[in-house]
């Protein structure tokens, strides 16, 4: 009879630790969560907000004209900002169930799984427009000799550092999707064990 009680108290012992593991992760994950929903709000903004015109000249034979460009000049610009907006939303929904989860002190199994699967879906869309939009940024910043495009960060240089800023930004908000899938699955993992 003995025996039965201290394997009673290590099994409470044990409870009561993964109960307050799982509260802390929890509170990590909100943390990043609503870094995660800062970061593409701020690269979104940096993306749509600004326009540059400038008085351009095509060939020695044309007069020069003014021509303006922003997101919209570019399909992968605007994936990058439909992709960043939906991570937005993602985000604002993912915020409110690790409240219900903080909440509830105990996560269930169901709800960690479907924010794995969430997550995961999110990184794949957040890092593809992260590329297309680098891609895009990359051959505005270099040229592409084979194709016979041009340099146009040298025309439109504040537009271009204002990509740059806000691909970065995505880069970074992928990397803390990385971080929230691991989290989520260890989350997962202990929860089941």
């Amino acid at each position: 009879m003995e025996s039965a009680k201290p394997r009673e108290a290590s099994s409470e012992v044990a409870q009561v630790s993964r109960e307050t593991a799982s509260i802390s992760f929890s509170y990590l994950s909100l943390s990043l969560r609503i870094l995660f929903l800062v970061l593409t709000i701020l690269a979104v903004v940096l993306m749509v907000h600004y326009t540059q015109t400038e008085l351009v000249q095509v060939s020695p034979l044309q007069y020069p004209f003014l021509k303006s460009v922003n997101f919209k000049s570019s399909p992968a610009f605007i994936y990058f900002v439909v992709a960043l907006s939906v991570a937005c939303l993602h985000s604002i929904i993912t915020i409110v169930a690790s409240l219900l989860v903080i909440r509830k002190r105990y996560p269930s199994t169901k709800l960690l799984l479907h924010l794995v699967l969430m997550d995961v879906l999110m990184l794949g869309i957040v890092a593809s427009a992260t590329g297309a939009a680098g891609a895009v940024g990359y051959i505005g910043l270099k040229g592409n000799s084979h194709a016979g495009w041009g340099k146009v960060c040298s025309v439109y240089d504040k537009f271009c550092r204002h990509i740059g800023s806000s691909i970065a930004i995505s880069l970074f908000a992928s990397i803390l999707l990385v971080l929230l899938v691991m989290l989520s699955v260890h989350g997962l993992y202990c929860h089941s064990r």
